[in-house]
């Protein structure tokens, strides 16, 4: 894992051990994704739920994200954000929360800068340790919805597996899709 662009470019990433149920977002749809977000990217308040290693959220904050909240449930993983928090320089402008995300997250939004977030990314885990599939991204959706994260203008990127099928939210609309391999993302928008 590395940096793609920004002040951190080419800078390498510290990872978790293979036996966790964490698979990285490949650089390929990471850059797609920031290709398709760079107009909202600079000076935006970024939220990353199911953070992992943290490496989109390094991105957004090597790309200029006045803030990223990264919120994951695993102890690895915060230990691995961390470091590479420490590593990069940009601990000053993130901030880590250990979070269970099917549980409501009203919560989050004390961390919004008071308006929302700009950008919410959440990349779920497919599966896990048992290799049975997992289906976060409906609940989490209809959460964010619930606690109003969103910014007005904002926008939501999901990542999912493309067998996950998933109801959205009343307020919520699908505004762009990506397909990449077995991976599917989402960019929505409130209606």
């Amino acid at each position: 894992m590395r940096i793609i662009a920004g002040s951190a470019r080419g800078r390498k990433l510290f990872s978790v051990s293979k036996k966790l149920p964490v698979k990285p977002i490949s650089d390929r749809i990471k850059q797609s994704v920031f290709d398709i977000l760079r107009p909202r990217i600079t000076g935006a308040v970024f939220l990353d739920l199911f953070a992992g290693t943290g490496n989109v959220s390094m991105e957004a904050l090597s790309r200029g994200v006045l803030k990223a909240v990264l919120a994951e449930k695993e102890i690895a993983c915060l230990k691995a954000i961390n470091r590479n928090l420490e590593h990069l320089g940009f601990g000053e402008r993130a901030t880590v929360l250990k979070a269970d995300l099917l549980k409501p997250l009203a919560w989050l939004s004390a961390y919004a800068e008071g308006g929302g977030y700009d950008i919410i990314f959440m990349g779920p885990p497919y599966r896990d340790i048992k290799n049975t599939p997992l289906f976060f991204t409906g609940p989490v959706l209809k959460q964010i919805a619930e606690a109003k994260l969103l910014a007005g203008n904002g926008i939501i990127v999901a990542q999912h597996h493309k067998k996950e099928t998933f109801t959205l939210p009343e307020n919520l609309q699908i505004i762009r899709e990506e397909k990449y391999g077995d991976t599917i993302v989402h960019f929505l928008q409130y209606k």
